[in-house]
């Protein structure tokens, strides 16, 4: 036997390690971040720094634990779980309440990290996953935004309702406005980013991809909006300043596990992510769309890999006909008979029919999953929802002990359709009694002129007077919109008001009928009023149709 050459190092691949381990990378990024987590510390107090060492220690603990419980190596130490928990906290409101934030913790680590194999085998950024299940199970708590203790709307959300000029541009940039912790300040985050990338860390191409095809389209609606050079600016700069993009572009989109590895396909995901940020934004019913872009963009991301893979050397030699392969024959396999056997057939596991077969497989089985969630939860919502309805009836009528349901006649609806009431749906009216006297009137109507969807009221009539407006389901933007529910004031202008429609006026009222819109949230304040205004005008046709008497039995027809 010969002696091996001591020279000669055997070892599976890769062959080339690089002296960078992945903990050196988890603390470079922990250290870009400090300047945007002292930013969200100096604008949001000291409980933005709880909340930055819960969701970090959390991740950590979680972590820790499901390693131990999955009998794995234990992976703390390479400051992973630190850098989700740090990017979480800064994608939080600063009021949200801690156990909330440990929860997203939780399904961050445990649920999209470690269920999947670690770091590394991941198919979503962690942390934005957390954010987003977070947003979806507590929609209220995750979209309540405060500065210097004051609850108040976004500058994204003031600049889709009031347009550029309601915005400073120089405040977003330096992050002195409302938001979560860390996305605010622009400069904090580019300050972070630069130290990224003069160290090597993130490479441009998704950033500069992302930004700058966003940045276009942003452009190119602001031009077809018929806004002036300097608006269209304006509105640009604030759509690049607010809503987490830069944190977004360069601390998560750039993320190792889940970006694409090839050049190629770094642009194609770049782009992608800033055509659906510019859809979530401009034709969403959130100003948020980083989040879910890019967790969308992750998910597509084995695709992006396949299209743009980098031909291997020789690939494609043997599908050409013998003639062009240059005198060079294709190998041919014998049996043991010296018969020639056919080509093998080459593995198509990474086919894209297979791929898309297997999503939709995918897409099949979650519809059933969410279907027979559907079917258990049903009867349960329909509950709550009857007994929050029973609740309003006592909030708009209250000396009525009992309330039933009187559906609208056949003459009824067709004067309600001829009355040119539009924009609304009058669901159905309820008769307030108390004992066997009739009190008032309750009717349940639907605004679908709302600025981010539908708005469900309860509107009670009283004597020809609106005696309450309670809102069973609204969704628009917290600090502007929301004050319809949140803030009595503004339902309070309808009550005791004997008037033939309602206006809005964006100053003091100085008549009866005039209700004073919402500060920035205008279009909300409409839909309202045109809800109300719709009761009102339902009320008095109802009333005229049961006092019209009915024909007499035995006329001259009978005769």
């Amino acid at each position: 036997m010969e002696e091996k050459n001591p020279m000669l190092k055997i070892s599976a691949s890769p062959h080339i390690r690089s002296r960078i381990s992945t903990t050196a990378i988890m603390a470079d990024v922990l250290i870009a971040l400090l300047p945007a987590s002292v930013m969200g510390v100096y604008n949001f107090g000291f409980r933005a720094f709880l909340m930055i060492l819960v969701c970090v220690v959390s991740c950590m603990a979680f972590e820790y634990l499901s390693e131990l419980i999955m009998k794995r190596p234990i992976t703390v130490r390479d400051l992973s779980a630190a850098v989700t928990g740090l990017l979480l906290a800064l994608n939080l409101p600063v009021s949200l309440p801690f156990w909330m934030a440990i929860l997203g913790c939780g399904f961050a680590i445990i649920v999209v990290k470690q269920l999947f194999g670690g770091i590394g085998q991941n198919f979503m950024n962690p942390a934005l996953a957390a954010r987003c299940f977070l947003v979806m199970s507590f929609v209220g708590p995750m979209t309540k935004f405060t500065y210097d203790a004051v609850t108040t709307a976004t500058p994204l959300a003031v600049l889709r309702e009031s347009g550029a000029g309601s915005v400073n541009i120089w405040k977003m940039f330096l992050g002195t406005e409302a938001g979560t912790i860390g996305e605010t300040s622009a400069a904090a985050l580019l300050i972070g980013a630069l130290y990224l990338l003069m160290g090597g860390v993130i490479r441009l191409t998704i950033p500069f991809f992302y930004m700058a095809s966003f940045a276009v389209l942003i452009l190119i609606y602001g031009l077809t909006q018929d806004m002036g050079v300097e608006e269209v600016a304006r509105f640009t700069a604030a759509h690049l300043c607010g809503g987490g993009l830069v944190m977004g572009a360069f601390f998560m989109a750039t993320d190792y596990a889940t970006s694409p590895i090839t050049n190629r396909g770094k642009i194609y995901y770049g782009c992608l992510l800033g055509v659906l940020t510019f859809c979530f934004r401009i034709f969403g019913s959130s100003t948020e769309g980083v989040s879910y872009a890019i967790i969308i963009g992750n998910l597509m991301v084995p695709i992006i890999e396949m299209i743009s893979h980098p031909k291997s050397f020789g690939e494609g030699y043997d599908k050409k006909p013998l003639s062009e392969n240059k005198g060079w024959l294709e190998p041919v396999v014998l049996d043991e008979n010296g018969v020639p056997l056919p080509p093998a057939k080459k593995d198509r596991k990474d086919s894209p029919v297979r791929i898309v077969i297997a999503i939709c497989l995918i897409a099949i089985v979650s519809g059933a999953l969410l279907g027979a969630v559907y079917a258990i939860t049903k009867d349960p919502i329909r509950e709550t929802e009857e007994r929050k309805k029973q609740e309003s009836y006592q909030a708009v009528l209250p000396d009525a002990d009992t309330y039933e349901e009187k559906e609208f006649s056949e003459s009824e609806k067709k004067a309600l359709e001829d009355s040119g009431i539009s924009g609304v749906t009058l669901e159905s009216r309820v008769l307030a009694k108390k004992g066997n006297d009739i009190t008032g009137q309750i009717w349940i109507v639907t605004s679908h002129e709302g600025y981010a969807g539908d708005i469900r009221m309860a509107v009670g009539l009283k004597e020809g007077k609106v005696s309450g407006v309670e809102m069973l389901k609204i969704g628009e933007t917290t600090g502007l919109g929301m004050e319809a529910r949140d803030n009595p004031a503004f339902t309070a202008q309808y009550r005791e008001k004997q008037v033939e429609q309602f206006k809005v006026v964006k100053t003091e009222p100085a008549a009866e009928d005039e209700i004073q819109a919402i500060s920035g949230a205008t279009i909300t304040s409409k839909a309202v009023t045109n809800a109300v205004n719709a009761v009102l005008t339902a009320s008095r046709i109802t009333e005229e149709s049961e006092t019209v008497p009915a024909p007499e039995e035995g006329g001259k027809d009978d005769e």
